[in-house]
């Protein structure tokens, strides 16, 4: 089968172990993005498996226009929110999903942005090159406020880290994520506008969908303190557009540290957060860790196998393959 992996922008899918699932097939690696179909290149219409890494490409019917031997998507994860699955089931093309990742992952990454941010180490690296020593007066974490807005696999993770620098952790979320943070030992906000008001950091760990979009408002990031840093290692849209610019210009937050973009990739630092010097920001990485990467590509290299022997599994949509 010849199959095509979409959006690998540091070609890494090729040196994972995982990999070798896929001996025996015709192999292609793109590291362009591929999320608009009018730039997909001229040899993809032959591919008949197509691998989709995490939401990169929002697959749409002009997409599969250009793609008319296609039929399979291997998605790596569960999410398909991005998958025209109707139109994927109208073209005969089975959508497989699988698996998931660590949430150790983003967890880490969330406290290497939340320590850059408040010991300054981005800043204090580029000085130190420069000849420069101690060009800036670090915030310590103990006895501070840590907010944690959903206490999921990752929000909880990230609140035992706090805890454990001497942090008061409280949270915010669901009346089931509420009571298993409880339950952990945490407390619960006394309101949602008290999460904002109390925090001196402030991080995100919700999903999104239909009724997280915007969740986070322009008036939610004006009750926070002029000193607290808010991070989002979930998803940009769960910030109104242009909230957290306004709110960081308007000095409430004092800081920001995100990992995530409304539009991604971000080329040529095109976004305005990036000429911000309260702004510490990285490109996706969450995610983006060797043992995730195995975990989400071994599934969905497992299902394009299964597919390939005309035994196909975790199919999402098996009317694609109903005798037409």
């Amino acid at each position: 089968m010849k199959i095509a992996i979409a959006d690998d922008y540091q070609s890494a899918t090729r040196t994972l172990a995982c990999f070798s699932k896929l001996d025996g097939h015709a192999v292609t690696v793109y590291t362009g993005t591929l999320k608009n179909a009018n730039d997909l290149p001229a040899d993809i219409g032959d591919v008949e498996g197509l691998v989709l890494i995490q939401q990169r490409v929002p697959f749409t019917q002009a997409h599969l226009d250009r793609m008319p031997a296609l039929k399979v998507i291997a998605q790596t994860g569960k999410n398909v929110a991005h998958i025209d699955l109707d139109a994927c089931t109208r073209r005969g093309v089975a959508v497989v999903a699988a698996g998931t990742g660590s949430p150790f992952a983003p967890a880490e990454l969330t406290w290497g942005l939340i320590l850059a941010s408040l010991r300054s180490i981005p800043q204090e690296v580029a000085a130190l090159r420069a000849g420069q020593w101690q060009s800036t007066l670090g915030v310590g974490l103990h006895g501070k406020t840590l907010g944690i807005y959903a206490y999921g696999k990752i929000g909880s993770l990230v609140a035992k880290v706090g805890s454990a620098f001497g942090m008061k952790v409280i949270c915010w979320g669901r009346g089931a994520s509420l009571e298993k943070a409880k339950a952990d030992g945490f407390e619960a906000a006394a309101s949602r506008e008290a999460l904002f008001e109390q925090s001196d950091v402030l991080t995100l760990h919700i999903p999104l969908n239909r009724e997280t979009r915007g969740l986070v408002t322009a008036d939610d990031l004006a009750r926070m303190k002029p000193t607290a840093l808010f991070v989002n290692t979930s998803r940009a849209p769960l910030v109104a557009a242009g909230a957290l610019e306004q709110s960081l210009k308007a000095g409430r937050p004092g800081f920001a540290a995100v990992d995530v973009f409304e539009d991604e990739p971000v080329y040529g630092a095109a976004h305005p957060l990036l000429k911000m010097d309260n702004v510490i920001a990285t490109p996706h990485l969450g995610y983006v860790e060797r043992n995730t990467y195995e975990m989400y590509f071994g599934a969905a290299f497992d299902n394009l196998a299964a597919f390939a022997t005309g035994k196909p599994q975790n199919v999402l949509n098996p009317e694609a393959l109903a005798p037409k």
